[in-house]
């Protein structure tokens, strides 16, 4: 029997892919939107028309004279809920929709932006069990989704590197958290200097397993889902994970391999695990953060970039208002998206750089070289257009 079947036998599959024809062979259960996604699909003539309707619905509703970062911001929410829309026309399971990056650090505010956009979902005829609203795993992220909870409305904790961010998250009872394995194993590779990681032996999936533990040891309900793979490797060693999320090409190869594979995470293993459970509050959360160099450097350079994205996006749909109102637009999507992910200014986006899906890398990075180039980004638009859709 191939490795994925064995795979699906304990983990729940999802296909990290745009592709329509992976997508119905892969069957993803969930998926998600995000900034640069939209930014691109903003550009693009298949969805040109409800941009413009979004624009000029949230000018009209923001009222004669309103200032134009209040449409833009509006229309913004509104476009991250129609693509999350499109998206759930397509998958069975649920749509992750993030809240503004730039209110990753204020619990009342990020509490405010996901009520909204589970109230727009819902104007649309979508319950909440088909929603999990992104925050970034900052302390007032998460208790902001505490409080989220609470009322019903599921949440997605991202830019999750650490233990401490993961006990904090499964304290506060979030729905989900999604620990980067492949991002936690770049990071390693650069400040180390190692060229590779046995499986086993890989930060990421040492990581993971850790926090797998540590939840069934001690009966947590929030559900792990590994994401941002680089090899089979990864993937085979956290067998038995809840959930995990993995690219096109790591699923054929799995799917082409013939081989045993024994289940690496467990429940009942765990629960006989000698683990001291801790207590998260804030001052033992800042303590374990301001120790763990990767997971702060990594949650910081993931809000920024977040950031970057969301106002990229920001200034393309004030451009495309001032066209609606008359004014003459050129676009440069390609360029803008450019700068939002080359970090250190050098002209290539490596992948420790980009902080989009890794669908979406991919799909820029045509010839495999683990760089995407300006070109390779205007040539990509159209695929990640197709990304958009469906990611």
């Amino acid at each position: 029997m191939n490795l994925l079947d064995q795979l699906r036998q304990m983990t729940i599959v999802v296909a990290d892919t745009g592709d329509i024809q992976a997508i119905e062979k892969f069957t993803p259960r969930d998926a998600t939107t995000n900034p640069s996604l939209i930014t691109a699909a903003a550009q693009m003539a298949e969805y040109q028309s409800i941009v413009d309707e979004t624009l000029l619905k949230a000018k009209a509703d923001a009222g004669s004279g309103a200032p134009q970062q209040q449409v833009v911001s509006l229309a913004f929410d509104r476009l991250a809920v129609a693509f999350g829309l499109k998206i759930l026309q397509i998958i069975p399971g649920r749509v992750s929709t993030e809240v503004d990056a730039r209110l990753s650090y204020d619990t009342d505010a990020t509490v405010a932006k996901a009520r909204e956009l589970i109230a727009q979902y819902a104007a649309a005829g979508i319950g909440p069990d088909r929603v999990l609203i992104k925050i970034a795993s900052t302390w007032e992220g998460i208790k902001a989704a505490e409080i989220l909870e609470k009322e019903g409305i599921h949440c997605n904790l991202t830019l999750l590197f650490g233990l401490h961010q993961a006990i904090a998250c499964a304290e506060a009872g979030a729905t989900l958290i999604s620990p980067f394995v492949g991002r936690i194993l770049d990071w390693h590779k650069k400040n180390t200097g190692r060229s590779s990681y046995p499986a086993p032996e890989d930060p990421g999936v040492i990581s993971v397993t850790q926090i797998y533990n540590y939840y069934k040891k001690f009966g947590y309900s929030t559900e792990v889902m590994g994401a941002s793979f680089r090899n089979i490797g990864e993937i085979t060693e956290l067998a038995g994970c809840d959930l995990l999320t993995i690219s096109p090409a790591l699923l054929k190869e799995l799917q082409t391999t013939e081989a045993d594979l024994p289940r690496k995470l467990d429940a009942s293993t765990s629960a006989a695990m000698d683990i001291e459970k801790l207590t998260m509050d804030k001052a033992t959360f800042d303590q374990m953060h301001a120790q763990d160099k990767m997971a702060s450097e990594k949650l910081d350079e993931g809000i920024k970039g977040f950031t970057k994205a969301l106002e990229t996006l920001e200034d393309m749909l004030a451009r495309q208002l001032a066209r609606l109102d008359g004014g003459a637009v050129i676009s440069h999507a390609a360029q803008d998206l450019f700068h939002v992910y080359d970090l250190d200014g050098d002209g290539t986006i490596t992948r420790e750089e980009w902080l989009g899906t890794d669908a979406v890398f991919d799909a820029l990075d045509a010839n495999n070289d683990g760089k995407v180039s300006p070109e390779d980004m205007g040539a990509g638009l159209g695929v990640v257009l197709h990304l958009a859709k469906v990611s």
